[in-house]
Parts: structure tokens; C-alpha cells; sequence
């Protein structure tokens, strides 16, 4: 079977229905004679004259160049239009207007945008490019700078720090507790009313123990002292059978004179020896510190109070204010301190709102005629 028998009506161009009469602007089968419409009828002579005419215009505008140069004229004028000020202002007007940010929303909330990044992510591409970057020379000086700045190793420091408080609030915090508890049994065996009310007065517990870590700060001072004088003692003398007498008082003496200048030293520069501070107590003075005055007669009262076998520091347990011999003399009681936990430096920053995309409000000049003003589309509303 050929083509003419399938498709019947189709015509093949050889077909006589194709005369130049009916092809005037090509091989159109539709397409009708010059001066005739889609019905055949003849059409009017201004319609006839008028198509001529755009005809002989478009013929003369090809052979000149003068289409060419209209469609370059148009494109320039496009062009400037879109570079225009007046296009920038009405672009940045939409940006900040609520149909951007709206679709950008949109957009984060598809699912479909959330499971190409997924996909992204979780691809080889990805992967290789992290591989290439950890190994670069650039993230190891990067690495290298970062763990030389001064901020991080103030961090680890202060992490350090915050751990040892850490541990002394928890130790503070059982120490307390117990000297409720030791009060209360003591005030009991002598017959001794109990305290009615709680108080900030630092007990004999946490005192005694604050006391003993400075002793023991002490005697590790003063052993590597000692041991570096008797080194080089021995080096000068050569004589290593023993300890005189004259050494035994003489250690004595420079042991004492060491814990001596120890706690006047802390009660005068901060009002608390690092035992003290450990524990979570401190002189209760408003300056940061004692005088060396008052911090000379708090030594001197507790030296009283230790020689009659220690009982000038009942008043501890039996001092409504927990006062000792030393507390009286100098005039200043311990008390117990914040046991609130130093929060990290970053957790007291502040959140920064971004500001505002819209700007401050503008309005237009009232109009002559009395109208209110008007407030600019896109500018936030005063």
C-alpha cells in the first residue's frame, strides 16, 4: 500500500491543487490567493492596499538595515531600563516585602528540600571533600593556631578551676551539714539549748577542715624548704649523720614563721585562706581583706586559743555567732559564702536580634489637600 493510500488526505507536492496562485508565501496547502479571503471572496481595496503597504515597508526595512537597528535600539532601551535606579529601588522593595521571605520558608519546610540536602550530605562527594580538607596544611595550622590562642587555653584553665570548686562545693556542702549536726550533739551532752534559728556563721566542721588543708599547703611548702637547705647544707659540710638540736628548733622556728606569714597574709590580701576559699567561707569584712593590724591580732587570738588545749575555741559550738577567741580579738566572724556554681563565660552571653530588613518607617508628604500621610509598602510600621 503507498503513502497516498493511508493517508488520503494528504497531499503529495506534485499534487495540482498546489499552484503558484495558492503558494504565494510558500508551499502552505491553507494558505489563500493574493486578494482573496479564507472564503474566496474578493477582499476590500483598502485592506488590499494596506497589505501591500506593510509588505513594500517590510521589504524596504530588510534591504536597509533599518529593522536591524530597531531591534538593537529596542534591546539597549531594555537593557537601561532594567539598570535603572528606578528598577533597583522597586527590586530592593520586593526583597524586603513578606513574598521573599515567605517562599524562602516555604522552600526550607519542603520535604523535598530537606531530603536533597540529606542526600547532598550523605553523599561520596561530600565525604571526599571533608577527607581532603581535615588533611590540607591549612586546617593543621588552623588546628595549631586555634590551640595556641589565648582564649582556649583561659578556657581549659578555668575548666580546670571550675572542677577543684567543683569538688569543694560538694565537700562544703557535707561539711554544713555536719556542723548542724556536731552543734546539735555537743549543745545536747551539756545540756545546752539548741540554736532556734539557722545560721550564716561558718560550724567547728567546716572550720577545722579549712584549717587542716591550710596546714597540710603548709607542710608541703615548707618540707621542699627544708629539703633544698639541707642539701645544701650537706653539700658545704658533709655531714649527713642527723639533725641537731640547734637545726630541729631552727625548723621549728622557720615552720612556724612560714604558717604565720601564710594566714596573715591570705586574711590580709583576700580575706580567706585557699583552704578557706576550697570550703566555701571567708571573713565577713567589706573590704576584700583584713588590715594587717586586725590580721596580726586574728593570729595572735588563735595561738591564745590553741594553748589551753584548745579551748579557747568551744566558742564555736556554744557562740551564738560561733565565735572563737581569735573571732573576738580581731572582731571579724567566718562566714559561709555564695555555694552558687560559676556559670561558664559563654552562658552569660546575651542573644543579638538581627535587625530588622524593613528599616525605620517612611511616609510620604501629605498631600495638599489635607489627606494623612501614607506609609511606604515593605517599611515597618512605627
Amino acid at each position: 500500500m503507498s503513502a497516498a493510500d493511508r493517508f488520503p488526505s494528504r497531499r503529495s507536492p506534485t499534487d495540482p491543487a498546489y499552484t503558484r496562485r495558492a503558494m504565494p508565501a510558500g508551499p502552505n496547502a491553507n494558505s489563500t490567493p493574493n486578494g482573496e479571503g479564507p472564503s474566496g471572496k474578493p477582499l476590500p481595496l483598502s485592506i488590499r492596499l494596506l497589505a501591500a503597504g506593510l509588505r513594500g515597508a517590510r521589504d524596504v526595512g530588510k534591504a536597509t538595515g533599518i529593522d536591524q537597528a530597531i531591534e538593537a535600539a529596542a534591546e539597549e532601551a531594555m537593557v537601561a531600563a532594567v539598570e535603572s535606579e528606578a528598577v533597583e529601588r522597586a527590586i530592593a522593595r520586593v526583597l524586603k516585602g513578606p513574598v521573599v521571605e515567605e517562599a524562602m520558608n516555604n522552600a526550607l519546610e519542603s520535604d523535598a528540600v530537606k531530603n536533597a540536602l540529606i542526600d547532598a550530605l550523605d553523599s561520596e562527594l561530600v565525604d571526599e571533600v571533608w577527607r581532603r580538607l581535615l588533611a590540607s596544611d591549612e586546617a593543621q595550622r588552623l588546628v595549631e593556631r586555634i590551640a595556641e590562642a589565648p582564649e582556649i587555653r583561659a578556657a581549659i584553665s578555668a575548666q580546670s578551676v571550675g572542677m577543684i570548686e567543683d569538688v569543694g562545693h560538694t565537700i562544703g556542702n557535707g561539711t554544713r551539714r555536719l556542723d548542724g549536726v556536731v552543734e546539735r550533739v555537743v549543745r545536747r551532752i551539756v545540756f545546752r539549748k539548741r540554736r532556734a534559728e539557722p545560721t550564716d556563721r561558718a560550724g567547728v566542721v567546716t572550720r577545722g577542715l579549712a584549717f587542716a588543708l591550710d596546714v597540710l599547703i603548709v607542710n608541703l611548702g615548707f618540707s621542699g624548704l627544708a629539703a633544698v637547705a639541707a642539701l645544701i647544707a650537706s653539700a658545704f659540710t658533709g655531714n649527713g649523720n642527723g639533725v641537731s638540736s640547734f637545726a630541729l628548733a631552727a625548723g621549728t622556728a622557720a615552720w612556724f614563721a612560714l604558717g604565720s606569714l601564710y594566714l596573715v597574709g591570705f586574711w590580709s590580701l583576700a580575706g580567706q585562706t585557699p583552704g578557706m576559699r576550697f570550703l566555701g567561707v571567708r571573713l565577713d569584712v567589706n573590704s576584700r581583706g583584713l588590715s594587717l593590724g586586725r590580721s596580726t591580732k586574728r593570729l595572735i587570738g588563735m595561738i591564745l586559743a590553741a594553748i589551753p588545749f584548745g579551748l579557747g575555741f568551744l566558742g564555736i559550738l556554744f557562740d551564738k555567732r560561733r565565735r572563737a577567741w581569735d573571732d573576738r580579738l580581731s572582731g571579724v566572724d567566718v562566714v559561709y559564702e555564695g555555694n552558687e556554681r560559676t556559670p561558664a563565660p559563654w552562658s552569660r552571653l546575651t542573644m543579638i536580634e538581627p535587625p530588622s530588613l524593613a528599616g525605620p518607617a517612611k511616609t510620604k508628604a501629605p498631600d495638599p489637600r489635607g489627606l494623612q500621610s501614607q506609609r511606604v509598602a515593605g517599611s515597618s510600621p512605627s
